[in-house]
């Protein structure tokens, strides 16, 4: 039986661990003899933890940098690709370094991935742990990750590796990374918690070190056939690594790959469907005009449980023309037939239509951050035109006004709103004071009697999701602006403020309302 070399290289920081990936890997390719082609493999440690973007990642999008220096967590970059994680103290990582030309070695980058999954799903059955692969490159527990894998190559070499979650501390990751959670409050962390587990979720306790190591090599030898004998870093490889610790610790290194801000980013759109909310959040690449990859959301009800965390692989890295991802979300449903209680292909197709959509805001001189912030009923941007009047919501006013429950302003400047109606006027548009819900409902079915054609207007998030459908009913194509401070969905007083009587007082954005009314005028 053939032998491998096997390194437990222990804790080490993360450029160290870098460097180490880089040296063995370029020794490998670079071997003249057999006696240096080390074929390897690798379990590492990280202290203290973490926060790893892929090689093609920018590190400014997607680490918050602050957060990860305040709390002794180290910034670095891999040499492999895919997302950015938080390799916390508690992870285990596997590698596997060797030649591309051994004849048990899949080809096919995808047949690879799954081949050196393996090993970590024979290492999680020594626990008692059914695992299996999710393509393209995840190890699963009941549709729950509980590792990653990843890759690169370099000559006739290749590095391939796996990370195992022994504990899992969702706050910091998502205080760490930019993943396209940043809207997910705390009571929204089990939305997190129920894509990834880990060993001691799984088992109740976390098994030593030494124990688990005993699985992941188990794995390895059973999957590649192969024996291990421990061994250490060859001379060349000492003299590599040398050299790397310093590149890999030099900030040449880690923000070498400085991406435009505007090429990727985050789109937030969502739907309340029959059967509950939808929420998609994507993070696309302007430049390539693909999806980077989307985290789909909601209090629905999908059986299989796995059903979204399919579509979200099956959408990752596709393009963002609206028609081929019908024709993808189409093509998932009919193929898995999946039941999600109340909502059809179609929802899951509009939802990323209305994110897919704000794309033309930029065409329209929005940035990227105003781009979430603007949301349209009844039709899109660009065909929403030629609106009369402008809605402002009772909460924007000055909580000690007399007309604060009224349709009227005096424009004394004390608020938001009063600025809001100097504004409409000069513009010739109407301002009007929606004081409840019932008087918007009226307000909106009366001017589409009239024959007005669209309207302006400012409301929260939670407030255009929760009356999507309701909008959409009553037919008036509108454009609406988010609002600032906290409202009366974040104090859980939605109840009082139908009504009319919410008092705590928010504020409208007015400077993106002034660009949208500007921008219209002129149309």
């Amino acid at each position: 039986m053939e032998s491998w070399r096997f390194l437990d290289t222990g804790v080490k920081r993360a450029h160290e661990n870098i460097a180490l990936d880089d040296s063995l890997l370029k020794a490998r390719s670079e071997a003249e003899s057999k006696a240096e082609a080390k074929d390897t493999f690798r379990l590492l440690r990280y202290s203290p933890p973490a926060a790893l973007a892929g090689f093609h990642q920018s590190i400014e999008l997607e680490i918050r940098e602050s957060f990860c220096r305040e709390n002794n967590i180290d910034i670095n970059r891999r040499i492999t690709g895919g997302g950015a994680i938080l390799f916390d103290e508690s992870q285990i990582g596997w590698e596997i370094i060797a030649s591309r030309n051994l004849e048990f070695i899949p080809k096919k980058v995808d047949a690879l991935y799954e081949m050196i999954s393996k090993v970590g799903i024979i290492a999680l059955k020594n626990f008692g742990i059914k695992a299996c692969f999710r393509p393209r490159n995840d190890i699963e527990v009941n549709g729950r990750k509980i590792s990653g894998t990843g890759g690169t190559l370099e000559g006739d070499a290749f590095l391939f590796q796996g990370t195992l979650l022994v504990d899992f501390d969702a706050e910091t990751m998502l205080k760490a990374l930019r993943i396209p959670t940043e809207k997910l409050k705390d009571k929204e962390i089990d939305s997190i918690k129920d894509r990834v587990t880990c060993l001691k979720w799984e088992l109740g306790y976390t098994p030593e070190y030494d124990e688990i190591k005993e699985a992941l090599l188990d794995g390895f030898t059973k999957v590649f056939k192969v024996q291990v004998e421990e061994g250490e870093l060859t001379g060349i490889e000492k003299k590599l690594y040398r050299k790397a610790v310093r590149e890999f610790s030099s900030e040449e290194w880690i923000y070498t790959t400085r991406r435009n801000p505007e090429n990727r980013f985050n789109i937030y759109s969502a739907k309340k469907a029959e059967g509950g909310l939808i929420r998609l959040n994507l993070v696309v690449d302007i430049k390539s005009m693909k999806i980077h990859f989307a985290i789909i959301s909601g209090d629905f009800f999908a059986f299989p449980k796995r059903t979204i965390f399919d579509l979200e692989a099956r959408l990752k890295d596709h393009t963002l023309e609206i028609k081929q991802i019908e024709e993808t979300i189409n093509k998932f449903f009919d193929e898995y037939n999946p039941d999600i209680l109340g909502i059809e292909a179609k929802d899951f197709v509009d939802v990323f239509s209305k994110a897919t959509e704000k794309l033309s805001l930029l065409e329209n001189g929005f940035t990227l951050e105003d781009v979430n912030r603007i949301y349209t009923v009844a039709g899109s941007y660009d065909k929403i035109n030629n609106a009369e009047v402008l809605l402002l919501p009772y909460c924007s006013k000055a909580k000690e006004c007399d007309l604060r429950y009224k349709n009227d302003c005096r424009k004394c400047g004390k608020c938001s709103v009063g600025k809001a109606y100097e504004m409409a006027e000069k513009l010739n548009l109407e301002p009007i004071t929606i004081v409840n819900y019932e008087h918007l409902e009226e307000t909106l079915s009366s001017l589409k009697k009239k024959g007005y054609n669209a309207f302006y207007g400012s409301c929260c998030e939670s407030f255009y999701i929760k009356h999507y459908n309701d909008f959409e009913r009553i037919g008036l194509k509108g454009i609406l602006v988010d609002i600032e401070n906290t409202t009366c969905y974040d104090l859980d007083r939605v109840n009082e403020a139908h009504k009319g009587k919410f008092k705590e007082q928010t504020e409208l954005n007015l400077k993106l309302l002034e660009k949208l009314l500007l921008k219209k005028s002129k149309e």
